[in-house]
């Protein structure tokens, strides 16, 4: 006798691929937050004894200026997936707000899939930038750094920015609710009343 089909069967390639899809995400979220966290602490760290050599020894760190415009290039464009996956992103939002049920849950995902396409074409044409930058060999004016090292976190930073937007449209394909990020429900959250209106 035939057992009937089992309806979690049908449920597994899916769960796996969004398994899969979970892996992905914790992996670029740890490459995200190593980045950003290293960036913080070097910039912090690169400050600090700027400032303690300049007030005790009368002189800083040299190639303070440049050492601290490569670390804001690294962390703008680390921060940017990480922004992503947090929904804390730029959006224009007036139309897409006035919608509600299926037609929101359909503009969010040509939205996610549009701005993932724009976001790995930004990081190919990045990359051709920061190649053509290393063939040339050039290098930063104080310290001699060759500038691709910094400026490799925009390929970078891009391209993990279209991965999340690519996951986002995945999860609210395979959801039945509807997601701003990979992780994060798309919930208004309305102003907290605290009783002074």
């Amino acid at each position: 006798m035939s057992r009937p089909a089992d309806s979690s069967a049908k449920r597994r390639p899916a769960s796996a691929v969004l398994r899969l899809l979970e892996g992905v995400d914790r992996l670029t979220e740890w490459l995200e937050k190593g980045i950003l966290g290293a960036s913080v602490l070097f910039l912090a760290g690169l400050l600090i004894i700027h400032v303690l050599g300049r007030q005790l020894l009368g002189n800083g760190v040299t190639g303070q200026v440049e050492l601290t415009q490569m670390s804001l290039v690294i962390m703008t464009f680390a921060g940017l997936g990480y922004a992503v996956r947090r929904a804390r992103h730029i959006s224009m939002s007036a139309f897409f707000d006035q919608l509600s049920g299926l037609p929101r849950k359909v503009m969010l995902i040509i939205i996610s899939l549009g701005t993932a396409a724009l976001m790995f074409y930004l990081a190919w044409y990045a990359g051709e930038y920061v190649a053509t930058m290393a063939e040339r060999g050039r290098t930063s004016s104080a310290l001699q750094i060759p500038l691709w090292i910094p400026y490799l976190a925009a390929p970078i930073g891009l391209a993990l920015a279209g991965i999340q937007f690519c996951l986002t449209a995945v999860r609210n394909l395979t959801s039945r609710d509807t997601y701003r990020s990979f992780t994060e429900k798309d919930e208004y959250l309305a102003a907290p009343d605290d009783g002074t209106l």
